[in-house]
């Protein structure tokens, strides 16, 4: 049996590309959002009451990764990218159906439009449906998972001198915690763990309207180069 599905609504988010979205929400709590509801949800009526939730679940899709064929195995980065378990044991993105949830911080709601923060969700994203995060039932005390027990061990993130002031100037121009957005996403390292880049290899992302390029001066420890207003970007 098959079940058709319609989007309720399309988030506009500060990752313009997947390389360097936090594994996971709250990882980052400077990475902000907007879901853009869908008519009809477009209305005030289908967010009414939700001013007294802190935070949402979203159920989304990995609209960038859908897949024909389904997947029983998958290699999460959480081992590295080299060893495979079961789909359904991850949060992988290659899902089979392609369905993602993240619980987020819902910092204010207007008529058609949500605005989120600690979001891991790609610009573009299609949600399904938007669900309130109820405490005494969603947060489990004794829950466990051995695959993954902990977040992600932090890496410093140190600033080339002429990359922090302009990082300073474009957060001010987008009204945006872009700094704090830059070091949060970087510290977790979001290089495939199998690799061991030498010094001079630089790695970049897009935020927002701009380009950020660093590179690892040495094992554990990132340094940003350069910040600069992405080029095809008016």
């Amino acid at each position: 049996m098959q079940h058709l599905v319609s989007p309720v609504g399309i988030v506009r988010s500060c990752f313009k590309e997947k390389f360097a979205i936090p594994r996971q929400p709250h990882l980052a709590p400077a990475a902000r959002g907007v879901l853009e509801l869908l008519p009809p949800f477009d209305q005030g009526e289908a967010v009414q009451g939700l001013e007294q939730v802190s935070h949402v679940w979203l159920l989304f899709l990995f609209h960038q990764a859908l897949e024909d064929k389904p997947r029983l195995k998958v290699r999460p980065p959480r081992l590295g990218g080299n060893q495979s378990v079961g789909v359904f044991s991850t949060r992988a993105t290659h899902r089979p159906n392609g369905i993602g949830q993240s619980v987020v911080r819902l910092e204010r709601v207007e008529p058609g439009r949500l605005h989120l923060s600690g979001i891991d969700l790609l610009d573009g994203t299609p949600v399904l449906d938007i669900k309130p995060y109820v405490p005494y039932a969603d947060c489990v005390n004794d829950a466990h998972n051995a695959m993954a027990d902990a977040a992600p061990r932090l890496i410093p993130v140190e600033w080339q001198a002429d990359a922090l002031p302009l990082a300073r100037q474009h957060a001010l121009r987008l009204n945006e915690p872009l700094v704090e957005l830059i070091e949060q996403c970087l510290a977790q390292d979001p290089r495939p763990a199998y690799q061991q880049p030498e010094p001079e290899r630089r790695y970049g992302a897009r935020f927002w309207d701009l380009d950020v390029h660093w590179h690892y001066p040495e094992p554990g420890r990132i340094r940003v180069l350069d910040v600069q207003k992405a080029a095809n970007i008016a």
